[in-house]
């Protein structure tokens, strides 16, 4: 059994490099040593540091898969009478893979950051920021108390808009993170109503193993897991960017393409799918199962569509994240344990590939905007050949790793034979067409046909039509990213080539790997979670390659890949002509339904500012400060009616008294009549 220790370090470690890339390097250390403001040395202290995390999660995964899970004694945090919060640590099953994920894509984008960042003048702070980033996340997904878990979650949050925002001086970028922090904090205003509520129903609950115990025991009713459950999926909601609260992910592209990577991978939206997968059992003694599979399966679809217009490399990225959540979260929805948490684990790889290649294409054209690239492919094999590989696992295309992650899902959702389950189901392969147009529009446009200028023409063009330019344009200098960057990508690609299959065989072993290793790995030999093996089962212990929807996924997505050839590459059908003919369409999903105009010009501008905060001021000046103006006149008005009657003559007091005498001597005998 591994040792608190060395779970401890796993934590510990991207923590220190935070501490010292924040204090030593950046403030303490001068610059001939090595130290300030771009100090090369920041980035390889975190490189390290996360190397070392994830060489320990590696070691944590083995300890689990031999040992079975361990829960570690708790630490007392506050006690006050019969109040007391705890902290400590859990590694299970989901734990572990989440370590490995995290520290394994987190170690691959600080060495793609090495190459990226370089010579950014916020170099050391970015390094410092993306190690508490990976600590938040790593703390996150080991806390054992409910509370340990909210702290990490709102720590997650913070560092999102440190990076999200990393560039200040970008007035979008600022935006950007502003509109992220304050859209999750509705979520979590929810996450906060659950945890309140059972704590109030037992404090003892905070505890995690107690919560699990509790909820086998029959301890907890059904209504109220409900609307813990409730609560608690708000919280999911806002991180990982579901219908309605999804519009703040597209914008979060205004910091480091790493960042994004790293974003839409392993940490920040993946956090949601990661607190309903742990609170698996509450969700389904609860009645909310059927909201969270209605909600991930119109997410998939809803952002899918967006993605359909996108111009920007890194927003059709992005829809394809939201869409891709919203899988998992369907498939969490309808029981499918396992499903979930095997998608979430091969998209890690396989979108953290495509970033980095969308941010290697950038490093070429010195632009996102992909109606200003093409042609990269032979400038940029290495980039060229990583994306196809991603996106067509992404896509779901046999033997790639999203095809057997993507169609378990699908098989789970149609082994539920319920009105949800086949609901889901349709939107999933509905789904399934459009990601694989949209990602291979995407490639089309960047690497084939003839380059279009990148940077440089996109400026002109914008200059003639007196338009406002985007920040952080570039330099184009066609050619192919340094290894640093080529390196993690080559790696990503490979591994979205074979981790589907290799982790998870189907219907056979694979040489020492058993059949299904890992969804038997997350159900049945996870005890806590599932206490029966039926229940095992329910959750996808033992899936079922279903051939006919396998095939029927396939051949949706490679009619999407077609479709996308025949109007980028092959000229059988003009992108211009169909945009015309559905043109209001064309309008709605460019125009992201109209949602950001909704929400920040109705909502927070006239609503908001113009309604409620106009009526507040009103308020408060025409009541709260009226009332001390009127007040305060009052009294100086009393005060000068008093002060006529002291006039210093003792004749007048003594009449004054004499009267006062005689009226309480009329009220007494008054009185006793």
């Amino acid at each position: 059994m591994i040792s608190r220790e060395v779970i401890s370090l796993i934590l510990a470690l991207p923590v220190l490099a935070f501490v010292v890339n924040g204090l030593l390097i950046r403030w303490a250390l001068p610059a001939r040593m090595g130290g300030g403001a771009e100090s090369k040395l920041a980035g390889w202290i975190t490189v390290s540091a996360i190397g070392g995390s994830f060489v320990l999660a590696l070691v944590a995964l083995a300890s689990v898969m031999s040992n079975g899970a361990t829960n570690y004694e708790p630490y007392t945090w506050i006690e006050t009478g019969a109040f007391s919060i705890t902290f400590g640590l859990m590694l299970d099953q989901l734990t572990a893979i989440m370590l490995v994920v995290v520290s394994g894509v987190s170690l691959l984008v600080q060495v793609y950051g090495t190459g990226y960042m370089h010579g950014d003048r916020g170099y050391t702070r970015y390094y410092a920021y993306m190690a508490l980033f990976t600590a938040s996340m790593l703390g996150l997904v080991t806390a054992r108390n409910i509370v340990q878990v909210y702290v990490f979650w709102e720590l997650v949050g913070v560092s999102s808009y440190l990076l999200i925002g990393f560039w200040m001086e970008r007035p979008s970028a600022a935006a950007a993170a502003k509109k992220a922090f304050l859209m999750t904090r509705f979520g979590d205003f929810g996450f906060l109503l659950g945890i309140l509520y059972l704590f109030y129903t037992d404090p003892a609950f905070m505890d995690i193993p107690a919560l699990y115990g509790a909820i086998e025991g029959g301890l907890i009713a059904a209504s109220v897991a409900t609307w813990i459950a409730l609560g608690f999926f708000m919280g999911a909601v806002g991180k990982s960017a579901q219908v309605p609260l999804h519009s703040w992910l597209p914008d979060a592209m205004e910091g480091p393409t790493s960042v994004s990577a790293l974003i839409h991978s392993a940490t920040m939206v993946t956090a949601g799918v990661f607190l309903v997968a742990r609170f698996f059992p509450l969700f389904e003694l609860s009645d909310a199962m059927t909201l969270v599979a209605l909600i991930g399966g119109v997410t998939a679809v809803f952002a899918a569509s967006m993605g359909l217009v996108a111009n920007d490399i890194k927003r059709v990225l992005a829809y394809s994240t939201i869409s891709q959540l919203g899988y998992m979260m369907f498939a969490l929805g309808v029981g499918a344990y396992s499903a979930a948490l095997f998608h979430l684990f091969t998209h890690a790889f396989f979108k953290a590939g495509l970033f980095l290649a969308a941010g290697s294409v950038n490093h070429a054209t010195g632009t996102f905007n992909m109606r200003y690239m093409g042609g990269l492919k032979k400038h940029m094999p290495f980039t060229y050949w990583s994306m196809v590989i991603a996106s067509l696992s992404l896509a779901g295309i046999v033997p790639f790793s999203g095809f057997w992650s993507k169609d378990e899902i699908l098989a789970s959702a149609l082994e539920r034979e319920s009105g949800t389950g086949y609901a889901v189901l349709l939107l999933g392969l509905v789904a399934v067409v459009m990601t694989a147009f949209y990602m291979f529009r995407a490639v089309f446009m960047t690497f084939h046909g003839e380059y279009r200028g990148g940077a440089e023409k996109e400026e002109e063009d914008l200059r003639s039509q007196h338009a406002p330019l985007p920040a952080g344009l570039g330099h184009t200098h066609l050619g192919e990213s340094p290894w640093s960057m080529i390196g993690p990508i080559v790696t990503l690609a490979a591994l979205a080539v074979v981790i589907g299959f290799v982790v998870n065989p189907v219907g056979v072993p694979l040489g020492p790997i058993d059949k299904h290793a890992f969804a038997t790995f997350v159900t049945e030999d996870n005890r806590a979670v599932f206490p029966t093996h039926e229940a095992a089962v329910h959750a996808g212990a033992e899936p079922v390659f279903n051939v006919p929807l396998a095939a029927l996924s396939t051949l949706l997505a490679a009619g999407g890949i077609a479709l996308a050839y025949a109007m980028y590459v092959g000229g059988q059908l003009s992108p211009a002509a169909w945009g015309a003919r559905f043109k209001p369409i064309y309008a709605l999903l460019f125009n992201k339904y109209y949602i950001d105009p909704l929400y920040e010009t109705r909502i927070v501008s006239q609503w908001f500012y113009g309604k409620v905060v106009r009526a507040t001021a009103w308020a408060d000046l025409a009541w709260i400060d009226n009332v001390n103006v009127q007040l305060s006149a009052w009294t100086s008005r009393v005060g000068r009616g008093l002060a006529t009657i002291q006039t210093g003559q003792a004749q007048a007091y003594g009449l004054m008294m004499a009267v006062g005498i005689v009226i309480a001597v009329v009220a007494l005998i008054a009185w006793g009549a």
